[in-house]
């Protein structure tokens, strides 16, 4: 499958987190996080099972109120923000999709040009335009008129990436885009990802897979009990320190001699090895 390229796009705005406290009810799960996505480039977020990667992401798309700081879009406090004007800057991919049983591929990405549509704005020759260009970056044009339920996951994951591009908003936001696929179909959306990074559009996306994140991300954003713990390009901050710290296992960390990326070797559980060292 071959990925249209997307027209370079030169818009960009910056996203950034200043002393950003979030939680549900009493529970703080996010804690005085100072945090800057760089513009133009794939970010990862990572880290354990409920370290609060979605929750972060939840915050800097305004789905949660802040208990303290603030998330700065376009160097303006998204909560003072129209909304409006932030679906039109930001556009969120949750990890769970739902979409009403025979829906087909375009109608789904039709849904992306919502925040463009005013009460006496109709439908026009640019909406269409670009939810064909969406499509197309999507590589879907042959599953155009095919229901949703009746295509594979990766299909349908990169349907709803493509109404995300359709909302042509400089940022996008996904949480597990790659959740549940095999590893063609991971590769498959990966690869779309960064082809939209490369046309200039700024990605962050909660990632589990750790090596994947070092393979497709420009950024990484390392993120433990609800604190940052490393922020930088992959050969800058992911080394065995902090793999142990975030994941309690123990690794040598080499370089993919195709392409330079991060690849673990013996892997093993910390707890593994003290109680190895222990009973030696």
């Amino acid at each position: 499958m071959k990925l249209f390229s997307p027209q370079k796009n030169t818009a960009q705005v910056v996203l950034r987190a200043e002393g950003l406290t979030l939680g549900y009810g009493e529970r703080n799960v996010i804690q005085s996080l100072d945090v800057h996505f760089p513009p133009g480039k794939v970010t990862a977020i990572i880290g354990p099972n409920g370290c609060g990667k979605s929750t972060l992401l939840a915050g800097l798309a305004r789905v949660l109120v802040p208990d303290e700081g603030r998330v700065l879009l376009d160097h303006s406090c998204i909560h003072q923000l129209p909304t409006r004007r932030v679906a039109q800057l930001l556009a969120l991919l949750p990890q769970e999709t739902h979409a009403p049983q025979g829906l087909t591929v375009t109608e789904l990405v039709r849904f992306g040009r919502q925040p463009h549509q005013g009460f006496w704005r109709r439908w026009r020759t640019e909406d269409e335009l670009m939810v064909q260009q969406a499509i197309r970056w999507a590589a879907l044009e042959e599953l155009a008129h095919r229901p949703l339920d009746s295509m594979s996951g990766g299909q349908r994951q990169r349907a709803w990436i493509a109404m995300t591009i359709a909302q042509n908003t400089p940022l996008l936001l996904l949480d597990e885009p790659t959740s549940a696929l095999d590893l063609g179909h991971q590769i498959e959306v990966f690869e779309l990802i960064q082809a939209l990074a490369q046309s200039g559009k700024t990605i962050i996306m909660v990632v589990h897979d750790l090596v994947s994140a070092c393979r497709f991300a420009d950024h990484i954003v390392a993120l433990k009990d609800g604190q940052l713990r490393a922020a930088g390009s992959p050969q800058e901050v992911v080394d065995a320190e902090l793999i142990e710290e975030l994941y309690g296992v123990r690794c040598t960390v080499i370089k993919d001699p195709y392409n330079g990326s991060i690849m673990l070797a013996n892997v093993c559980s910390a707890s593994k090895v003290q109680t190895a060292l222990h009973v030696a």
